[in-house]
């Protein structure tokens, strides 16, 4: 064999079994920076399926791939580069960036608390009969990606933070991997518990009594879980926003407010301490949460109320 393609062969082997080392450590980096973000996973899991209770049942699933395609261009076509061009050009931008995407969950968290509050809905329902259904369907949809937006860029920002000191094509890879792994996960999940009630239904229909117990308790819990749902969804907006805040400013310097919270969290985890065991942890993961929480009902009643006031002035909604 000429000595010309023996080389040849040697490069592509080499190139081959780098490749592959390469992709492990992608795969690694992804399994890492998941786990990393499982936090915001559940937060966007729950905020989800407040968007597609008032639809019909035919139209709940092509509500929600809709949406799932949304979320799929909201990470792999514009935060993917855009993240890749932040980390290597404009690092110091992606906190306030973040922020500000925080504040906005603040405000969508706080116009709903409003809302049960007894404040004016904002916007309509089938139950209202929209003029339009096919326009309420893209306003509803719309309004997901945009909440989805905010989510997935934290997602990918936690992946980022993970995989920072890797080279760009492995940063790039493992941020795309988990951007694709976690909306499968998360729309496939939502797809199921909107769903629940018809699998219930079906269940119910068919012979044997397990079949048919198990049937009629999916019925029974599916408005429960969804009611829940929905203020766990507004929840999360509000401690996921706060959370936000309270660790960009202080990456910015501005420490206090996290300090406090911190601090907090501490003070529970330690009185807790005699408990042993996750229990510890857990107690101050709620702690800090709902500090997070508070914060972001502060912040997002403030920007609603600006908001309001600014619309009534121009005489709109």
């Amino acid at each position: 064999m000429p000595s010309g393609l023996i080389a040849l062969l040697d490069d592509v082997s080499v190139i081959a079994r780098a490749a592959a080392a390469s992709l492990d450590d992608v795969g690694a980096a992804a399994a890492k920076a998941g786990t990393k973000a499982a936090g915001v996973v559940i937060d966007d899991a729950a905020v989800t399926p407040s968007y597609v209770t008032d639809f019909t049942p035919d139209r709940e699933l092509p509500v929600i791939a809709r949406i799932a395609r949304g979320s799929l261009i909201n990470k792999l076509v514009i935060l993917l580069p855009v993240a890749l061009l932040l980390s290597a050009f404009l690092p110091w931008a992606i906190t306030p960036l973040l922020m500000a995407g925080g504040l906005f969950l603040c405000f969508e968290g706080a116009e709903k608390v409003m809302e049960k509050l007894g404040g004016a809905k904002h916007g309509e329902t089938l139950e209202d009969g929209p003029e339009d259904v096919a326009s309420f369907e893209q306003q509803r949809v719309s309004g997901a990606v945009r909440t989805d937006f905010i989510l997935s860029a934290e997602i990918m920002a936690i992946a980022l933070s993970e995989v920072a000191e890797r080279t760009i094509f492995q940063q790039a890879m493992a941020l795309a991997l988990v951007g694709i792994v976690i909306t499968v996960l998360v729309y496939g999940a939502v797809g199921l518990i909107v769903k629940m009630d018809d699998i219930g239904l079906h269940l119910v229909r068919k012979e044997g009594a397990a079949r048919q117990a198990l049937g009629r308790l999916l019925l029974r819990a599916m408005p429960v879980l969804m009611t829940l749902l929905a203020s766990v969804g507004t929840v999360a907006m509000l401690w996921v926003g706060g959370q936000i805040i309270l660790h960009g400013s202080e990456v910015l310097g501005f420490a206090p407010p996290s300090a406090f919270a911190h601090g907090v969290q501490h003070m529970v985890e330690h009185a807790a301490s005699p408990l042993g065991g996750p229990l510890v942890g857990v107690l101050g993961w709620i702690t800090y949460a709902a500090i997070s929480a508070v914060v972001g009902l502060i912040l997002g009643g403030i920007v609603a109320v600006i908001v309001h006031l600014v619309a009534a002035a121009r005489g709109g909604h």
